[in-house]
């Protein structure tokens, strides 16, 4: 039998109160909390919490205050990354992050759904024990040397190619091919960027 981390991971429906996964969000915000309010000037600390945090951290990465996730487990990240201030990955699932990655500020990544009607996403037959609603989580992407704009959302399931740019303010709701510059709410794809 899977437990509820297996099942989040397998992209299956998971009760988020399980206690497993409370204990991994329990860890996280503590590890945060400390991340948060780390002197600035102190790299050192600041990047040994992160690479206690996240599930593995390249070389050369910034990632500014204020930060949130859900385990950090599931976070990945490449070489040359930089999260700007006030972002947050809610990684039920696995978010991978390329080199060469510029997140701006205020940028938001959502592996975590549920199902839209509303007699799927809530449990009739609910005791008062686990969660009275359903959620299952779905990867997130972000291939190398991608920017992403301010205040962009990048919904589960989501892949942005190589080398492209989501403008600021867009919300993704479907995968960006490589080499493209998308933006908009949804995010649709404004031009093709040459080779280099």
């Amino acid at each position: 039998m899977k437990t509820e981390y297996q099942k989040c991971m397998a992209g299956e429906p998971f009760d988020g109160t399980d206690a497993e996964l409370a204990a991994m969000t329990l860890r996280t915000k503590r590890l945060l909390a400390r991340f948060n309010a780390t002197d600035y000037a102190d790299t050192g600390e600041r990047e040994a919490i992160l690479r206690e945090l996240f599930g593995s951290m390249g070389d050369s990465v910034h990632v500014d205050i204020d930060f949130h996730c859900e385990y950090g487990r599931n976070i990945f990240i490449g070489d040359r990354v930089i999260i700007n201030m006030n972002c947050t990955f809610v990684d039920n699932n696995r978010i991978d992050i390329g080199n060469g990655v510029l997140i701006a500020s205020n940028v938001q990544i959502y592996t975590a759904t549920h199902p839209t009607k509303a007699v799927e996403r809530m449990v009739n037959d609910w005791n008062g024990n686990g969660a009275f609603y359903r959620t299952f989580a779905r990867p997130v992407r972000i291939e190398d040397n991608v920017w992403i704009g301010g205040g962009a959302i990048l919904l589960p399931g989501v892949t942005v190619g190589r080398n492209s740019v989501i403008g600021a303010g867009s919300v993704v709701t479907r995968s960006i091919p490589a080499d493209c510059v998308a933006v908009g709410n949804p995010c649709r794809v404004l031009k093709h960027l040459a080779e280099e």
